[in-house]
């Protein structure tokens, strides 16, 4: 039997490498999605954030739910019979997809369509992981913040 430092010293070890999946995964997609379709030579910034700070905000988001997971998923929180996985998957989904419509199908009712149901999502997730870890309840809230403001850019990208 191993001593129990070396137990801890391995566990921990799992633990930082999970983290780091966990975290890089989401966001490693977030970045390529951005690289391949974040251009947006047609984005015109009228009263909304220039397309710069999206795409930070956009990778900040990305950073702070991949965090909230591992931490829902560290609690067990993606054990038994939740939806809690499915819909931090969903979100996942849904999140990559402004960029290449907004930005280049400039499908903007489809965005906005996407953007709702991606925020219904969210705040789902929220309420999930709101059960399992405090901390991850907060790490959602800017993200919830984000994705209603990505809604207001398409609507009103909509109405010019």
């Amino acid at each position: 039997m191993a001593p129990p430092h070396e137990t801890k010293k391995s566990q921990a070890k799992r633990a930082l490498r999970s983290l780091a999946i966990g975290i890089a995964v989401p966001f490693t997609l977030t970045l390529a999605i951005i690289i391949l379709f974040g251009s947006g030579r047609n984005y015109k910034p009228i009263w909304f954030a220039p397309l710069w700070f999206i795409h930070l905000a956009t990778l900040g988001s990305s950073f702070f739910m991949g965090l909230a997971a591992w931490l829902v998923w560290a609690d067990g929180g993606f054990q038994g019979e939740t939806d809690a996985m499915s819909l931090y998957m969903s979100h996942v989904s849904l999140s990559i997809v402004w960029h290449p419509l907004v930005l280049v199908m400039r499908a903007y009712w489809l965005a906005l369509l996407s953007g709702i149901v991606d925020l219904g999502t969210l705040f789902l997730c929220y309420l999930r992981f709101r059960k399992v870890n405090p901390f991850a309840k907060d790490l959602a809230k800017p993200c919830l913040v984000w994705a209603a403001y990505l809604c207001l850019v398409n609507f009103k990208l909509m109405c010019q």
